[in-house]
């Protein structure tokens, strides 16, 4: 009886180990496009290729659909979050030899019927969807027969898969580094962005209440928008309300865009930080050790999101399974902690 061709033959033929043999074939891990093409080759004329397709253990992902809102689209200081997941997804799919057929809306909402007609016409594998979560955009690309994942972005109902870093853990965890200083009057910058930006207020409150403190209500601050200049103009019309800022010794920005517009407006009326009050913000993208002082921050893996929205198509590529439950996955932040943050005095 003709001995069945097994991944140790896969791998022995294409000259690789039996783990990077696995990963080529299951989309496991990042693997440059010469060394994934290899092991395919191999698992194809050897016969294990067919076998495996026909159990629908495979990962195939070729062809990837990418939507983005036309304000993630250009390139610029303001749009680092966007551009920073953007560029790793693209060098992810440049490894993986995955083509990536771009779609970017007319406007601030991804239209989900022209997304779905685009990918059925370039015979896309799976979809991915930058910074858009809304319900009804979901609500379409979920009747689609191809996986979808919404990068930096949440599904409350759970019809599709999600990448998101761990915004309200990250948070917390820069809230319980200054109440860990002595802060208690720490003072939340925030604006009305979407459920990804709330959770960091989530993080904020939980913080308190782990720590059974009274939470600050009075020093939740919303700015206009996100961009620096929106932090500024908070900081600075708080400064001339109330020169103390409400006894706030410290600020926790949401965004690193609205610390350096918080640093500008305490730098202007020569408020020292971190002598007199210190500055955290909250994703690691601006370039924050050339501020003064270099802002502390929470640091996201920005950079790391796109590879996870992959694995999770390949997976669900793999399993073929209609009754899969939507996964939610979220990536861990850390502290930053440069010179925008002391004891307070």
């Amino acid at each position: 009886m003709e001995r069945k061709v097994n991944l140790k033959d896969v791998a022995r033929d294409a000259d690789v180990s039996l783990s990077t043999a696995s990963h080529a074939l299951n989309g496991t891990a990042p693997l440059t496009v010469e060394v994934r093409e290899r092991v395919l080759d191999s698992a194809k004329r050897l016969g294990y290729l067919e076998r495996r397709r026909k159990k629908a253990t495979i990962a195939t992902l070729r062809v990837l659909l990418l939507a983005i809102p036309d304000d993630a689209a250009p390139e610029s200081d303001l749009n680092l979050v966007s551009w920073t997941i953007l560029n790793g997804l693209r060098k992810e799919c440049e490894r993986r030899g995955i083509r990536i057929v771009p779609y970017v809306s007319t406007g601030r909402r991804i239209d989900g019927t022209q997304v779905r007609q685009i990918a059925l016409s370039e015979r896309a594998d799976g979809i991915v969807v930058l910074n858009d979560d809304q319900p009804e955009l979901i609500r379409s690309l979920a009747s689609s027969d191809m996986p979808v994942v919404i990068v930096n972005g949440e599904d409350p109902a759970m019809l599709v898969d999600t990448v998101t870093p761990e915004n309200r853990f990250g948070a917390r965890l820069g809230i319980e580094h200054l109440l860990g200083l002595g802060h208690r009057r720490i003072l939340h910058l925030t604006w009305k962005g979407r459920t990804t930006i709330q959770r960091r207020y989530d993080g904020f409150s939980d913080a308190y209440f782990a720590a059974q403190l009274p939470l600050p209500k009075d020093l939740i601050v919303e700015a206009e928008g996100y961009e620096p200049k929106h932090g500024e103009a908070a900081i600075s019309a708080l400064l001339d309300r109330d020169p103390t800022m409400k006894g706030a010794t410290a600020v926790f920005c949401a965004a690193d865009n609205l610390a350096l517009g918080c640093l500008k407006a305490l730098a202007d009326r020569n408020i020292r930080v971190p002598e007199a009050i210190s500055v955290l913000g909250f994703d690691d993208i601006v370039p924050g050790e050339f501020s003064r002082p270099p802002l502390s921050t929470v640091s996201v893996p920005t950079d790391r999101l796109g590879a996870a929205a992959l694995a999770l198509i390949e997976q669900r590529l793999i399993a073929n399974d209609p009754q899969r439950p939507a996964h939610r996955l979220e990536l861990g932040c850390h502290l930053v902690l440069r010179g925008s943050i002391a004891p307070p005095r």
